[in-house]
């Protein structure tokens, strides 16, 4: 803060000084303005260097705090589309369990016509098989009875011509 005081100092030695007439120009001690100017000079770096200080700490201060923005930024679009890609997991998730669930069933499905159809064919070969069995069957026991008709006819007759014969 000396550098005010001296160029206050400056000033007053300017406005204090003799005018010269008929113009805006004064007569003022050259050693007293160089002593000063001097004097100025001698101050001035150090209060630069606390100025150019505070200007490249403001610089600093601003880029630390860009840095810390672009930071918090790129971690909220990697939040987003994190949450973007768990969203799309999770809808491919559920995608592929209704796709498993409606192939699963479709094919309980097509194994139970499967096993139907199979138990059909079976019970129909079966029934086929029982039907010419019980046909067979009864075609045997006809020619059987008749069989057995003709043997006990002919018995019969033959007892009787016995029976005849002991007459």
């Amino acid at each position: 803060m000396e550098i005010f005081t001296l160029l206050e100092t400056l000033e007053d030695l300017l406005e204090n000084s003799r005018g010269v007439p008929f113009s805006t120009k004064v007569i003022v001690n050259k050693d007293d303005i160089l002593d000063l100017i001097k004097e100025i000079r001698l101050k001035l770096p150090d209060e630069l260097k606390q100025a150019k200080w505070v200007k490249e700490e403001r610089q600093r201060i601003l880029l630390e705090a860009q840095k810390e923005a672009d930071g918090i930024v790129k971690e909220a679009e990697n939040r987003i589309i994190a949450m973007i890609d768990e969203h799309e997991i999770t809808r491919k998730a559920y995608d592929q369990k209704t796709e498993i669930i409606e192939t699963a069933n479709e094919m309980s499905r097509e194994i139970s016509r499967g096993t139907k159809e199979y138990a059909d064919n079976i019970l129909e070969n079966t029934e086929n098989v029982l039907t010419d069995t019980l046909g067979k069957i009864e075609t045997n026991m006809s020619e059987a009875l008749k069989l057995m008709q003709i043997s006990l006819e002919d018995t019969l007759k033959t007892i009787q011509n016995s029976r005849k014969e002991l007459k």
